[in-house]
């Protein structure tokens, strides 16, 4: 696997797995308009990793802090997380949807959800629900106010990522706004709920990697350099999403849903993929 293509889609999944854009669609819609083969399940666990790995280490003590208050241990100086000791229980709760979801339905979203077509309509379609609810969400509730209810509404709109296009931070935060959480409030949320999904679909894909014979030869480069830059970059784009959130809305990521899911659509009609 050529070390251009490796750094390029590993930029790609750093960038858009935190952001609301959808890193499967463009994982798949990258390799089809630059003519380059399916990188393969190894190289997909790399970048599973290394998103995992970014969203560990951003959140490093807010999980230490949310792990030991659910099991009644004061520890951390994160206000918000004080007034939640069941963060951690709302957190578990919410992973339920997407977890089963992703385990019916993990053929379905490697083969026939594939479709640039759909893609561009997702991008589209989330891209406007996003705007409505940024628009209209009433924004009053940080992370301390999440709810049980908060939790499985936004639970269930993880679910529904396993459709290429939606992005699972994009449906997540969408969702967030939509029960009235401040933005930043709804993408903390949202990554901490991606976290266990992100270690899910790593750990069910290395488990599959090892069944075929472990990671061939020659993928240990791409697969050390896939971690390292989707990791480096991730760490980076978490950081400057949450910043960015807290004085803009998301309007940038709404118009870029838009018109990258009209051009996907124009160029599966004019040129359709192979096979």
């Amino acid at each position: 696997m050529p070390i251009v293509q490796v750094v390029i889609l590993a930029l790609i999944q750093g960038i858009a797995e935190f952001l609301p854009i959808s890193s499967t669609a463009h994982l798949i819609v990258a390799p089809w308009l630059l003519g380059w083969s399916d990188p393969g399940l190894t190289f997909d666990v790399a970048l599973h990793v290394g998103t995992l790995v970014a969203v560990v280490v951003y959140f490093f003590r807010t999980w230490v802090q949310i792990i030991l208050h659910g099991f009644g241990i004061e520890w951390g100086d994160d206000e918000m997380l004080r007034q939640n000791p069941r963060l951690l229980w709302l957190l578990v709760l919410g992973t339920i949807p997407g977890g089963v979801i992703g385990f019916l339905f993990e053929k379905q979203a490697d083969s026939t959800l594939r479709s640039p077509i759909l893609i561009g309509a997702m991008m589209i379609a989330l891209g406007l629900v996003m705007w409505a609810a940024d628009r209209w969400g009433a924004r009053k509730r940080g992370l301390g106010a999440v709810s049980f209810a908060d939790s499985l509404v936004i639970g269930c709109a993880q679910a529904l990522a396993i459709i290429p296009g939606v992005s699972r931070s994009g449906a997540t935060i969408t969702a967030g706004l939509f029960r009235n959480l401040d933005r930043v409030a709804a993408a903390r949320f949202s990554f901490l709920l991606a976290t266990p999904i992100i270690a899910g679909a790593a750990a069910k894909k290395f488990y599959d990697v090892l069944k075929h014979g472990g990671i061939p030869a020659d993928m240990h480069m791409p697969f050390s350099v896939g971690i390292l830059v989707s990791g480096l970059t991730g760490l980076a784009v978490i950081a400057f999403f949450l910043r960015y959130l807290q004085h803009r809305s998301l309007n940038f990521f709404v118009y870029y849903r838009v018109v990258f899911g009209i051009i996907v659509i124009a160029l599966a009609i004019a040129r359709p993929p192979a096979g």
